[in-house]
């Protein structure tokens, strides 16, 4: 009898361990199961639903290129051991709340195009961790509050090419440790800036595919440990407001396939910890000097594909990291060494695909043709004619000092120009100029001051100081220079204007401009000039006499009026008696003892 039992229970056993170890490497039909690699592959084989039988041990389950329509709750209870889950490339509409609870040990979820138009409250509960999540290619119209509260250890999330309208502010509340955000492609009409704000863990943020036209202020505000931001292929993107970066401590900054016709240097200024700086493929047309030694720490500044005519001296001056430019594609002409900090330091430069003239402007980078690294693209020669092509590596060391040249500036009429005029009268000192690069002209005023293209005293496109209505405060010398990058030359001119005498007008500056005043205008003007104020006295002594008899006439009507009011009211007393009993004096009520008092009052 115990032998019996022995056996029975030896068979019991047998069959027990038989059966778990089926259940365990168990296959769905029409899928592979891979047991050495605990993967259970399901791709393409026209399933509408999630099948069963899945081996309870399996890490990797790819349900990927099928018709699955709808995702039940607690569909996958059983695997307790999955890691990675992928639905992608289904016709989903539907997953029902709780659809992935059980999966404790779930690390990827991939339901990338699909079509989600929502997604319920309660969907990624029982995902403890979670790390990357990937949604995209979807309808999702919103995100709602709480959508992902749950998901305290994910890390990324794919939510591009969406057809999302709005986020809730409390779309993003729960993930605390989110740090990569990626939404491609959406109907946003403004910076989900409340919803952002909950990701207190984001290091990266990609917003692709907008039609925003304005970056408001404190777009990204509590993204403190947000270092890269990438915004590109909004074409309605052409302002970023000066504080719309505040607060950010960003490495990686691009904007890139936008609208901006200038560099954003308010909104920059603060970012001393950017190293990358990529803004092509915008119709920027110069980079300005001085404006970029705020970035300490740059290193890299791409702005290719724009539309550059010029990069000033100076541009980076202050950027002692510097070591890499790329222009590539743009309208450039020269590239002068001045633009440096220090061209030591530069590594890699993209100055291909642009229109140069091979001068003595570009001697400098061609020296360092073979230390320079021109990232595999050679920049080319444009002009002039004897090197049109040429790339720059074709040069020899020898011919340099003969082709690369230039003719410095010179003033060509250096006869002396000086102007004796009176007061009023327009003056015009021409300052013309020949040179290889075509040469600069500014002018000094006799004040040291820069003259400006606008104004009174203004310089002419051609280079001619115009001096409008000279005023006796513009006399003086004035100074024309002439320059470009072989030297500069300079010229002097003298200007003397005589003061006209009183009865003489000249002319004044209206809204419509300088005026010459007409005789009535200038008669006006005189009498204007000689009375300081508005009426004479004889004109001040009439209106105070007739303004003082209207006074007195309405008071004695006033009188008349009360005179015969009264004798309609009948006899009037004109005077009136009046008893009292005055308080004690130490503050008591009026007793028997205190004597009264009278007085009488007359009215008139």
């Amino acid at each position: 009898m115990y032998v019996e039992s022995v056996v029975r229970w030896g068979a019991w056993s047998i069959l027990l361990q038989f059966g778990l170890g089926a259940s365990a490497g168990s296959c769905p039909p029409r899928c592979v199961c891979r047991p050495e690699a605990k993967e259970v592959i399901c791709s393409g084989k026209h399933l509408n639903s999630v099948p069963d039988g899945f081996s309870s041990d399996a890490r990797r389950l790819d349900l990927t290129h099928n018709k699955i329509k709808t995702v039940g709750r607690r569909q996958f209870s059983g695997l307790l051991h999955l890691q990675e889950l992928d639905l992608s490339d289904n016709i989903i509409s539907m997953i029902e709340v709780e659809a992935f609870q059980g999966l404790q040990n779930l690390r990827t979820l991939c339901i990338k195009n699909n079509r989600l138009k929502i997604i319920p409250v309660g969907v990624f509960s029982g995902l403890p961790s979670l790390r990357f999540l990937d949604l995209s290619q979807n309808e999702i119209l919103v995100f709602l509050d709480y959508t992902f509260k749950e998901m305290v250890n994910l890390q990324t999330l794919e939510a591009g090419e969406n057809d999302l309208v709005f986020i809730s502010q409390r779309a993003f509340f729960g993930l605390q440790n989110l740090q990569e955000l990626n939404l491609d492609r959406s109907n946003l009409t403004s910076i989900p800036t409340e919803a952002l704000s909950q990701l207190q863990s984001l290091t990266r943020l990609r917003i692709l595919r907008l039609t925003i036209s304005t970056l408001p202020n404190n777009a990204f505000r509590r993204l403190h440990r947000l270092r890269s931001l990438l915004i590109a292929n909004w074409p309605s993107l052409d302002t970023v407001a000066s504080n719309s970066l505040i607060g950010l401590n960003l490495t990686s900054l691009v904007i890139r396939n936008c609208n901006l016709s200038v560099i954003p240097y308010s909104a920059l200024r603060h970012l001393v910890y950017l190293r990358f700086l990529d803004l092509s493929y915008n119709p920027i047309t110069v980079i300005q000097s001085n404006l970029l030694g705020d970035l300490l720490r740059l290193q890299e500044l791409h702005l290719a594909g724009g539309s550059l005519l010029r990069i000033e001296p100076g541009a980076f001056r202050g950027l002692a990291y510097f070591r890499m430019l790329n222009v590539t594609s743009n309208q450039l002409t020269t590239l002068e060494e001045s633009v440096f900090h220090s061209v030591g330091n530069l590594q890699v430069l993209r100055l291909d695909r642009n229109p140069l003239a091979c001068d003595c402007r570009l001697l400098w980078v061609v020296r360092r043709r073979l230390r320079l690294n021109f990232d595999g693209h050679q920049p080319t020669c444009s002009s002039p004619d004897a090197v049109r092509q040429r790339e720059f590596r074709d040069f020899s060391e020898k011919e340099l000092p003969r082709l690369f040249t230039c003719r410095p500036a010179r003033i060509m009429d250096r006869r002396p120009q000086e102007a004796r005029v009176e007061e009023g009268t327009t003056v015009l000192f021409s300052c013309k100029a020949d040179g290889d690069p075509f040469p600069s002209i500014s002018w000094i005023s006799s004040h040291k001051n820069v003259v400006s293209p606008t104004g009174r005293i203004r310089v002419l496109p051609n280079g001619t100081l115009e001096v409008r209505y000279a005023q006796v405060q513009d006399s003086g010398t004035y100074q024309c220079l002439a320059g470009n990058a072989a030297g500069n030359d300079s010229l002097t001119v003298g200007l003397y204007v005589k003061g006209l005498p009183r009865n003489r007008t000249i002319p004044y500056l209206s809204e419509e401009g300088w005026v010459e005043p007409s005789n009535s205008q200038a008669a006006n003007s005189s009498a204007q000039m000689a009375k300081p104020y508005p009426f004479d006295a004889k004109t001040l002594i009439i209106a105070t006499t007739m303004g003082f008899l209207s006074f007195l006439s309405s008071v004695a009507i006033c009188f008349v009026f009360m005179f015969f009011w009264s004798q309609s009211k009948g006899q009037i007393k004109h005077t009136a008696t009046i008893d009292f009993v005055p308080r004690s004096s130490m503050g008591g009520g009026g007793g028997d003892g205190g004597d009264g008092g009278r007085f009488t009052m007359k009215l008139i």
